[in-house]
């Protein structure tokens, strides 16, 4: 049952266990983790929410920023009595989530940071931000058919239609006016979380595809590398929306690396 927060948040939580909050990326909603429900509620009490701006909830209140969605998500969990949970955040989520590290970290229990930036090169950079500017142009329609490309194998385009088509509407359902300023959130925010990630000190997974070029085996290792208590996962022969083409996979992971991480967490409270 979807509830709505004082500040137009639409949220649910489902499952019973150690709190995970899950955070979507650009353009999507809560229902992009519609794959990983099943394998988390049985063990996890699990947050799906829609970022400001995104599916059932408001706009965003003030100019977007990594830091404004990281206290969308502060004041959720507080204002539904958690003190502390696991943050899961793709490609978006995955910056909101390292923002969310760095400014709460006392409600922080353990983090997984999903086919997300980390980085980039200022080519790599100005490369998003062209789609920027013909998101604002042409509205979200006009990056959709090239998002899919870049989001999921062609053999699973092929055979996946109702998928392409449900990912298709989800993306054009986003106010034109507000997704390129979210969109920029993703294209610059990468710059303002490398340094500090260091200071991230809960367990972490970085998890991408092979061949998510756009959030790249390199970026992920390089993470994991520079938070102190993180490992690298490479997901061989995947794209971007690899929780949807390969869940099995997928889940195996996540869920291997919360039961893991949560319990150690626990064990040393």
């Amino acid at each position: 049952m979807t509830d709505i927060a004082a500040d137009g948040t639409a949220y649910e939580w489902q499952g019973e266990g150690p709190p995970v909050a899950l955070v979507h990326g650009l353009g999507l909603d809560r229902r992009s983790w519609q794959w990983q429900l099943p394998a988390l509620v049985g063990r996890n009490r699990v947050l799906t929410y829609d970022l400001y701006g995104h599916g059932e909830s408001a706009p965003p209140p003030d100019e977007p920023s990594l830091t404004l969605f990281s206290r969308q998500l502060a004041d959720l969990l507080e204002g539904t009595g958690v003190s502390a949970c696991a943050v899961v955040g793709f490609s978006l989520g995955g910056m909101i989530a390292r923002r969310f590290a760095m400014d709460h970290p006392q409600k922080l229990t353990a983090l997984a940071v999903l086919h997300s930036a980390h980085a980039r090169t200022q080519a790599q950079r100005d490369a998003i931000l062209q789609r920027v500017e013909q998101a604002a142009k042409d509205g979200p329609s006009a990056t959709a058919g090239a998002a899919l490309e870049r989001w999921f194998s062609e053999a699973y385009r092929d055979t996946n239609p109702d998928v392409m088509e449900m990912i298709r509407r989800c993306i054009l359902s986003n106010d034109p006016e507000v997704y390129p300023k979210i969109y920029r959130v993703l294209a610059e925010g990468d710059a303002e979380i490398a340094r500090p990630i260091e200071a991230i000190a809960v367990p972490t997974l970085v998890m991408t595809g092979g061949e998510d070029h756009g959030n790249s085996p390199a970026m992920a290792e390089a993470m994991a590398r520079a938070i102190p208590n993180a490992h690298a996962v490479v997901l061989p022969g995947l794209r971007h929306m690899a929780l949807a083409e390969d869940p099995d996979l997928f889940n195996r992971h996540l869920v291997g690396f919360l039961d893991a991480a949560i319990g150690r967490r626990a064990a040393l409270v």
